[in-house]
């Protein structure tokens, strides 16, 4: 049985995706459990699929897609050019297969920033750190947002590099990141940490090596521990290609779940 898990909202997004997941997705006779974020509770169903051994998919936003109206409330703007990333067991896709590059090539083809353009090797003066939501840092690290800001800090000191520390929060509408780009933010920048944001994305995107936690998407091709700091993982141009392609068969439109290519890919991912 397809199982999706309602949000007492009527403009959460899951209320147009869980229609098409229902549809698209095959029923292999088991009960198989979608959540949409972290959010009502999600947390502790979850934590009941994984008390039960109960099969369990992740759905939010996309990793390399048009991007939506978060507030008041969520707006899709291109329906053709959204992606929402689906995830086994995970709020992050790691074990992801490497596609063929089709896919990749259909995001180019829509304007979608798919390249990778190299890592910045001249002169850097901060290193930004980008926590994930209050509720995301606690289920991956077990304490509270600004008790993982302190603890990165004081361990990026302990380090003894050089580099004046940025933090940069999830723009939420009133905070001082309201309507800025983390794109000022990453020049000049030498390193972003962070444990879950997609924010990583972002960084690498823009020639900026990261510091993930182990579950982020992007610790394939992340450091993963703070002592690399001063000389942080940037892999080569095939590594990245390959971790490009693996990330854009891990998100799909709504049209593509209800139409049944989302379980047909992810289906035969490890």
């Amino acid at each position: 049985m397809i199982i999706t898990h309602k949000i007492a909202w009527d403009k959460c997004l899951s209320n147009q995706l869980w229609p098409a997941i229902e549809k698209g997705w095959k029923d292999e006779g088991k009960d198989v459990h979608f959540f949409w974020g972290l959010a009502g509770k999600n947390i502790q169903g979850i934590r009941k699929c994984e008390e039960n051994g109960d099969e369990w998919w992740y759905v939010d936003v996309g990793y390399l897609t048009q991007q939506i109206t978060r507030y008041p409330e969520p707006i899709i703007h291109d329906y053709d050019k959204t992606y929402f990333r689906i995830c086994k067991g995970n709020i992050h896709t790691i074990r992801g297969a490497v596609g063929d590059g089709r896919r990749l090539s259909k995001l180019e083809s829509q304007g979608i920033d798919v390249e990778f353009k190299g890592w910045n090797t001249g002169e850097t003066k901060h290193i930004l750190l980008c926590p994930s939501s209050p509720t995301v840092t606690y289920q991956i690290n077990g304490m509270s947002q600004e008790q993982w800001i302190d603890t990165v800090i004081a361990e990026i000191k302990k380090t003894g590099i050089n580099k004046h520390i940025v933090i940069r929060n999830k723009p939420r509408p009133g905070n001082e990141w309201w309507e800025t780009d983390i794109k000022d933010d990453l020049k000049d920048c030498h390193c972003l940490v962070t444990n879950m944001s997609l924010a990583a994305i972002d960084a690498v995107m823009n020639m900026v090596p990261a510091i993930t936690h182990q579950r982020n998407v992007a610790s394939f091709i992340t450091s993963r521990d703070l002592k690399f700091i001063e000389k942080p993982m940037r892999p080569g141009r095939k590594t990245m290609n390959e971790w490009l392609k693996m990330l854009v068969d891990n998100q799909f439109t709504i049209k593509e779940i209800e139409h049944g290519l989302a379980y047909e890919i992810l289906r035969g991912q490890p």
